[in-house]
């Protein structure tokens, strides 16, 4: 009886690692998808077009990651414009957002082809605008810290690939300055949110040969 349960216990272990090491794996992926502006970003009223009356616009980007069971890391590049609804844009008004972010993915555990998940990561982004007619006027900011989280799941084609929904959320204050317009003291800083939702698709290969 005690052999048995001892043998019993090593499958079990047995099952649980080979679980385990098939969830280890590297992966690269593309997507695209909405980008949707919050807050003051979004702002229209008494807009002067300086970092605000941003409107819906497309993003798309590349995720890279290594995921070690639940746990992993991963590295992402965002390129996202937006257009501008304040009057003032007229029709040409833009905005240009890209960037890199480094995080953690944790995934929830299981052993279906889907799988859902939580990350969130340092952003290191910059924004650049042009408004008026002919954009004649433009800006850029630094490149400043900002964060992001996501959540999304991983849906599990031919053990290889994975198509990848998700939202996220993205947040970061900027510096800015307009070419030509003098300010007194230190620059001007603005905050920048949006949500983003994505699909996208990716490619993994297993470590240790599975």
């Amino acid at each position: 009886m005690k052999i048995s349960m001892r043998a019993a216990a090593v499958i079990a272990g047995l099952a649980i690692s080979a679980s385990q090491l098939h969830a280890q794996s590297i992966y690269l992926g593309l997507r695209g998808g909405g980008a949707f502006p919050t807050g003051d970003f979004s702002q229209t009223s008494g807009s002067s077009t300086v970092l605000d009356a941003a409107k819906s616009g497309f993003g798309y980007g590349l995720d890279a990651g290594l995921q070690l069971g639940v746990a992993g890391i991963y590295a992402g590049f965002d390129h996202v414009n937006f257009d501008c609804q304040s009057n003032t844009c007229n029709s040409d008004g833009k905005y240009q957002l890209q960037g890199v972010t480094a995080g953690v993915k944790l995934l929830v555990p299981g052993a279906s082809i889907v799988h859902p998940w939580v990350k969130g990561g340092v952003t290191f982004n910059q924004l650049e605008g042009g408004y008026g007619s002919g954009q004649s006027t433009e800006l850029k900011t630094d490149r400043k810290p900002g964060y992001e989280v996501g959540v999304g799941v991983d849906i599990g084609i031919l053990g290889l690939l994975s198509l990848t929904p998700q939202a996220r959320y993205i947040g970061q204050n900027f510096k800015y300055k307009v070419p030509g317009v003098n300010t007194t003291g230190a620059e001007p800083t603005q905050g920048v949110s949006y949500f983003t939702f994505d699909l996208g698709l990716s490619v993994h290969n297993p470590l240790g040969g599975h």
